[in-house]
């Protein structure tokens, strides 16, 4: 986990941003242990966040975002248990951003 999460080093002086450090910090172990538990502890931090790190998508010309990266059983899982696909489905550009108003809630 140590490997994986990079928190340090630290180079805050003030009060404030030690604190603000830490939280995000907290923040992020927090998101990790979701998405372990959320995935059944199938897959490890690291294989979630380096699949996480591939997934990427292009945009074409259509205002269309398509998939550019590789299906797994992981992305498979992903998609599962959050609700939408990404991997053979192109998506408008407007439900895209409707997806990520649905994710924050």
């Amino acid at each position: 986990m140590k490997s994986e999460f990079n928190a340090r080093p630290v180079f805050h002086s003030t009060v404030e941003t030690i604190k603000a450090h830490f939280l995000i910090c907290f923040l992020s172990l927090t998101i990790y242990r979701y998405l372990e538990k959320k995935l059944e502890k199938k897959y490890t931090v690291g294989d979630i966040l380096d699949t996480l790190r591939d997934m990427n998508v292009k945009l074409d010309m259509s205002d269309t975002y398509s998939p550019n990266y590789i299906r797994t059983d992981l992305t498979d899982d992903l998609h599962d248990k959050f609700g939408f696909r990404t991997d053979y489905e192109a998506i408008r550009e407007k439900n895209l951003k409707k997806i990520c108003k649905e994710t924050k809630n």
